[in-house]
């Protein structure tokens, strides 16, 4: 009887709203996998993408069917790192809260805060306590090597800054636009924190391609409309589609750094004799390892 191969990536990559499905993935096929977090947003496309086994993830489902709150974005997670993916590399649509970075510019951020409030943001618990460390939240040589590529592709990109994570799903209000600049904060979104943190305890390289859509509402006669978003998220789709292609392969001939492909050496912090072994059990996948 002939085997079936097991599915494999190497890289993943989660496409934001405006960002549904990959193009450029070669041989795709679709994958639904089961996940001790339930289903994860929707179909994963998998295939090459430029000789690299390549995962794609539309992180808020085909048609836009999930609220950043709703998102299940542990069993995202979970599955991709099933398939052996090492590397994430996740594109966001985001607002600007600085007059230099307009829309459709690409943001690679290198802070984060969070200012959520509904989000399971942790894949332990139940008997299992771990505490992994978050800074840096992002990649910083994985998100070098993105941005030096859209550079290269005549994309307007920007390097640095701080990505605010609100709950939403409702836009900020002007107060909470001007809060934000006060703080001295770059972008405003609503994905990135969860996703950050899930992604560092899944050991996963995590990259941040943040396309500015909008100004929020801070900026006088830039108010933010539906009309204007949606002509954005479609230009800035084109160019996440050009640059999966040229930084995934790059990313993937990289060294892992190992603050994040090592995340969880250390960090349980459960007494063995005390940790519960059903939970144990279920997290396998990553603790295994270590154990």
């Amino acid at each position: 009887m002939k085997k079936t191969k097991k599915p494999f990536a190497k890289v993943g990559v989660i496409g934001g709203s405006g960002l549904y499905r990959s193009d450029s993935i070669k041989d795709p096929r679709e994958l639904r996998l089961k996940t001790p977090f339930g289903a994860h947003s929707g179909p994963i496309t998998l295939g090459e993408l430029e000789g690299v086994p390549c995962a794609f993830l539309p992180r808020h489902g085909r048609g836009h069917v999930y609220t950043p709150t709703e998102l299940p974005q542990r069993a995202n997670m979970w599955a991709l790192k099933s398939l052996g993916v090492e590397r994430v590399l996740a594109f966001s649509a985001v607002g600007s809260l600085k007059e230099e970075l307009p829309p459709r510019t690409f943001v690679f951020p290198d802070q984060l805060v969070d200012r959520t409030k509904n989000r399971v943001q942790t894949f332990f618990g139940g008997g299992v306590v771990a505490h992994v460390a978050l800074n840096p939240p992002f990649a910083p040589e994985q998100n070098k090597i993105v941005y030096e590529c859209a550079r290269e592709l005549g994309i307007p990109s920007a390097f640095g800054g701080t990505y605010c994570c609100m709950e939403g799903p409702a836009f900020s209000t002007k107060a909470e636009s001007e809060m934000h600049r006060a703080c001295g904060f770059s972008l405003i979104g609503m994905t990135a924190a969860t996703e950050a943190k899930l992604a560092r305890e899944a050991e996963l390289v995590y990259s941040q391609a943040a396309m500015v859509t909008d100004y929020d509402c801070w900026k006088e006669g830039t108010e933010v409309h539906i009309e204007m978003i949606v002509q954005n998220l479609h230009a800035n789709s084109a160019n996440a589609q050009r640059l999966m292609r040229l930084a995934v392969p790059r990313i993937a001939r990289a060294p892992l750094e190992p603050a994040f492909s090592a995340a969880l050496a250390g960090t349980l912090f459960t007494d063995p004799q005390h940790r519960n072994r059903a939970t144990l059990k279920k997290l396998d996948l990553l603790v295994g390892k270590y154990l």
